[in-house]
């Protein structure tokens, strides 16, 4: 099989590609650039190229974050428009990431970093595929605790969107966002506001 039709294929399957996801199957990079110029792949940013016709989704954005930084998990504003329980469309990709960690600097995407450690990083991760790639995602009731946590950055008016939109679409869901709410630390923050949305 020619490398150029490698390559199609690769993207065909990963959604979105970057060189060295060529590199790593034995095909060199400059098919990118080759494909680009024919018209076969599509440049949608820096280093990134994907199939003209592929179905984009509204999520595209979380997408090119994610094979950009695939060490940073979608949070907060952006976790929220993905699962549905905002009604803010951020411009930028919420983007959390390790305190010691590299902050991945792109021309893509606009990126918001925001630092976590520990379980309030590690745990609530779910991996979503999203035009043809994997992204890491916290689950909805992290994302809730986590607005709580850092409502200096989002506003107390989008976590308490979010509570309410989270208590309508997931109403068995309260020990799971009482176990995010103390891992992240805002137990006694979020009780008087779970109370009153009751």
């Amino acid at each position: 099989m020619p490398k150029s039709q490698e390559a199609l294929d690769l993207a065909r399957r990963a959604g979105v590609v970057r060189p060295r996801d060529l590199v790593a199957h034995g095909i060199p990079r400059v098919y990118l650039s080759r494909l680009a110029r024919r018209g076969q792949l599509e440049r949608v940013g820096r280093g990134l190229y994907a199939l003209p016709d592929a179905e984009v989704s509204e999520n595209r954005m979380l997408a090119e974050a994610s094979k950009r930084a695939p060490c940073g998990v979608v949070c907060l504003l952006s976790a929220l428009r993905f699962h549905g329980l905002t009604t803010q469309n951020p411009y930028q990709v919420w983007l959390a990431i390790g305190h010691k960690a590299w902050a991945p600097k792109i021309d893509g995407p606009p990126l918001r970093i925001v630092r976590m450690s520990g379980p309030a990083m590690e745990d609530g991760v779910e991996t979503h595929r999203v035009d043809g790639v994997l992204v890491r995602v916290y689950a909805p009731a992290k994302t809730v605790a986590d607005c709580f946590k850092f409502r200096n950055k989002t506003g107390l008016d989008v976590a308490l969107e979010a509570l309410r939109d989270y208590r309508r679409a997931h109403p068995a869901g309260m020990d799971e966002l009482w176990y995010y709410a103390r891992i992240c630390r805002v137990s006694r923050v979020i009780r008087p506001y779970v109370e009153a949305v009751g």
